[in-house]
């Protein structure tokens, strides 16, 4: 069955609350490119970098136009000439790239389709080559990665492998550092192209993972000609910066730590061409923090006043003397701000539209699980059971009796619920829904162990932190025990069946947002590049697949008593519509409460202004009528 629920105007608002994110510069950083839903959907934009003007006085970003369909990022090439773009074929999983002048002329795409994704890396140091990655369409099929010319359209030849993802190239583009691995087991490798030799960059001790790397001149001080700089948990508790000096036919020094935090993970890794300045972000227990690092001196600052809680897609210019990074808040969408590296100052670069009163600032709360281990979440305090008709400003004012409540679960597994911009969270929050999002083993952010603590067999103890999340807000006071539900996208979609199915009468209602319902039929049917990947966190089609069989809620379906919410994109090729067609199929033939949204055009990212408003719609009012002390007391 399919459900459609009427759009409060509160909704509405903050849905289209558009934002900008994902900034990259020209050489001179004079000018930006960005990312920006300001027309409902994620297109590219061109504006000036005007500095010390307030956020009224800015100017007007150029809107660039490719296709209908949703950009998901955009790249300066080094010499200003070209912007490379990846787009969302028709909105699904797959993607295109496409190359196009700053003034929106000589567009053109140069890869992917509807039958082949495309990956678009990085742009060459010197001139306009850009990198693209094909990967694989068969089982056992190499990725392979060329450097294209825009303007004539030719392909060289760059590396091949498994899963390979293109780090950086080197100014001459000899030396090209790639990551290959599956989830949570990446390596990184330096390829000489000159010598067709390839040598790992990570040495013993330091064998293990590694996301980000790229290759810089060294200081004066150092007696090799280069330096890799990688983000790594590589032999470390938490990912830190490395550094390992290069020189010619695969001469490698001694890798070392120039920096690591106890109490944070470097999350993102920049640096200016010279290679004199380092750009690092700290991600502490969610929120952002920002240094600089001297190559020369070694010596690092923490850069005051971040206009944000959190920070994505920092970038520093090629001169080392600006950063253009991404920020947002609970309370504020994504914007685009700059940093002065010698002053430290922050100008805005884009404005945000005007947002409704009474937004709820969340806190951050830690409880024990069953084993002892610590876990924490981000709560968003609900206006008990005055619901909607109360308004958010009743919201902020919650305090009283424990009333309804969601535990909402983050994709990934290996990804974070952070203090960001969430529409959902406080369209439920204003409509007496209090909203616990924990963190639980296999989120990043709180180093190695904690991300690899549901490997495989491990996973039943994630389904346990679930479950012990709602213990925790009926312990606290903060939710009626008989009144919680459970919630969740993609991993999480597959965690709240995995809570209604192998933990019956703890939750009141699930939803499920384009989650697995079957670990065997999700590797089966999708995409070859992801189920490769997948193996090393959830376990091998073959090898495990009675581990995956008994992971997988769709066979214990008849436990599922509660009412269930199932939403999927009817383009999703990650997470398969099958997934949710068979979970709906089944409980429907065993006469279970499910409903059921198919979002038109929209993959496994719902990127379309539509599609967002039907989602947190309809999720409000299904909570809203399973929830309520009104639906409880009947």
């Amino acid at each position: 069955m399919t459900v459609t629920a009427a759009v409060d105007p509160f909704v509405a608002s903050l849905v289209s609350a558009w934002g900008s994110w994902g900034p990259t510069m020209t050489r001179n950083a004079r000018r930006v490119a960005f990312v920006s839903d300001r027309f409902g959907v994620p297109e590219v934009f061109v504006q000036d970098v005007v500095v010390s003007v307030s956020a009224a006085d800015l100017p007007e970003p150029v809107r660039i136009v490719l296709s209908d369909d949703p950009v998901i990022s955009v790249s300066w090439s080094a010499d200003s000439a070209w912007l490379a773009v990846a787009v969302a074929t028709d909105g699904g999983v797959r993607q295109q790239v496409w190359v196009v002048r700053p003034d929106g002329t000589d567009a053109q795409r140069i890869a992917g389709s509807r039958d082949q994704h495309a990956e678009l890396g990085p742009w060459s140091r010197s001139g306009h080559r850009v990198v693209v990655t094909l990967p694989s369409t068969e089982p056992e099929q190499p990725a392979r990665a060329y450097l294209v010319d825009p303007e004539s359209g030719e392909r060289d030849d760059l590396a091949v492998g498994d899963l390979i993802h293109i780090l950086d190239v080197s100014v001459e583009e000899r030396l090209v550092v790639l990551r290959d691995g599956g989830r949570g087991r990446e390596f990184v490798v330096v390829v000489d192209r000159l010598t067709d030799d390839d040598f790992p960059l990570l040495t013993e001790p330091w064998a293990g993972s590694a996301e980000t790397a790229l290759i810089r001149p060294s200081p004066e001080s150092e007696s090799s000609p280069l330096i890799a700089y990688l983000s790594t948990e590589a032999g470390l508790p938490r990912r830190s910066l490395v550094a390992m000096p290069l020189g010619p036919h695969g001469w490698r020094g001694t890798s070392r730590v120039l920096a690591a935090r106890d109490d944070a993970e470097l999350e993102f890794l920049d640096a200016d061409d010279a290679g004199r300045l380092l750009l690092l972000v700290w991600n502490v227990a969610g929120r952002s923090s920002l240094e600089l690092l001297d190559t020369a001196s070694g010596e690092r600052s923490e850069i005051a006043g971040l206009p944000g809680a959190v920070v994505t897609h920092p970038v520093i210019s090629r001169d080392g003397r600006s950063v253009l990074l991404t920020v947002e808040g609970p309370t504020r969408p994504r914007e685009l701000w700059r940093l002065d590296t010698g002053t430290r100052a922050w100008s805005p670069v884009t404005s945000t539209p005007p947002l409704p009163e009474g937004l709820v600032e969340p806190t951050l709360e830690t409880f024990a699980a069953r084993d002892g281990l610590a876990v924490t979440g981000w709560l968003y305090r609900g206006g008990g059971a005055g619901g909607a008709a109360a308004g958010p400003a009743a919201a902020a004012a919650a305090g009283g009796a424990a009333g309804p409540a969601l535990v909402h679960l983050h994709g990934g597994p290996e990804s974070q619920e952070r203090p960001t911009f969430s529409p959902q969270h406080q369209a439920l929050v204003a409509a007496g829904i209090t909203v616990f999002a924990p963190n639980i083993r296999g989120s990043s952010g709180f180093g190695k162990e904690f991300v690899h603590a549901d490997d495989l067999e491990k996973r039943w103890a994630a389904h346990a932190d679930v479950v012990d999340s709602a213990g925790f807000l009926a312990a606290a006071g903060f939710a009626d025990p008989a009144r919680i539900g459970v919630t969740g996208r993609s991993y999480g979609g597959y965690a709240t069946l995995a809570a209604l199915a192998f933990s019956p009468g703890v939750f009141a209602c699930g939803i499920d947002i384009c989650g697995m319902s079957d670990l065997q039929t999700f590797y089966r049917d999708t995409e070859p590049w992801i189920a490769s990947a997948a193996t090393t966190k959830y376990g091998h089609p073959v090898d495990d697949a009675e581990l995956l069989a008994e992971l997988s809620p769709l066979g214990s379906a008849d436990a599922i008593e509660v009412p269930l919410l199932v939403v999927h994109g009817e383009l999703d090729t990650n997470v398969p519509i099958g997934e949710a067609h068979q979970i709906v199929d089944a409980l429907t033939a065993l006469g279970r409460p499910v409903s059921y949204l198919e979002l038109a055009g929209e993959g496994h990212e719902y990127r379309r202004l539509d599609s967002r408003t039907a989602l947190v719609a309809e999720l409000v009012a299904f909570a809203r009528a399973v929830l309520t002390a009104e639906r409880a007391a009947s």
